[in-house]
C-alpha cells in the first residue's frame, strides 16, 4: 500500500515574535496557530514537538492493534501517551507509555507485543532518537 499525506505551515515575522499557523489536509489541523510562546512557553497553540507526540502515540498503539489481532487478542483499550523531551535543539528522547485492557493476555505477552509494535511503528522508525516505552495491563 503507498499513500502520500500533505500539511503545510506558514510563518510571518520573526522567530520569537512572530506567528504562524499549521493545517493538514484532512483539515483537523485548520490554521491552528504556531508562536514562539506555544513551542516554548504556554500558550493557545500547537508546536512541532506535541504533533510529533501525537503522530508516535496514535501510529504506535494503531500499530499495536493490529500486532495483537495477529495473535488472535482483540483489545478492549489501548491508551498511549507519547512524551518528547527537547533538550538543546534536539529531541533526545520520546517516552510511550501504555495503558491497555485486552482479554485473556498474560502481561508478559502483552509487553512483547508492545515492544515490537514500538520497534516496527513507521513513526518511530522514522525517528533519530531513544525511544523508551513502559506498559501497564489493566484487568
Amino acid at each position: 500500500m503507498k499513500f502520500t499525506r500533505k500539511a503545510h505551515a506558514n510563518w510571518k515575522g520573526t522567530g520569537m515574535e512572530g506567528t504562524g499557523s499549521i493545517s493538514t489536509q484532512s483539515t483537523t489541523l485548520d490554521n491552528a496557530q504556531l508562536s514562539f510562546k506555544t513551542r516554548f512557553a504556554d500558550g493557545v497553540g500547537t508546536n512541532p514537538e506535541e504533533l510529533i507526540a501525537a503522530a508516535h502515540s496514535g501510529c504506535f498503539t494503531m500499530q499495536l492493534s493490529f500486532l495483537l489481532n495477529e495473535g488472535n487478542f482483540t483489545a478492549d483499550d489501548l491508551t498511549t501517551e507519547a512524551t518528547v523531551t527537547f533538550e538543546d535543539g534536539t529531541i533526545t528522547l520520546i517516552h510511550l507509555d501504555l495503558k491497555g485492557k485486552v482479554p485473556n493476555i498474560s502481561a508478559e505477552e502483552f509487553e512483547t507485543i508492545a515492544t515490537k509494535a514500538k520497534e516496527v511503528c513507521p513513526i518511530s522508525k522514522l525517528l533519530n532518537t531513544t525511544i523508551t516505552l513502559s506498559v501497564t495491563l489493566l484487568s
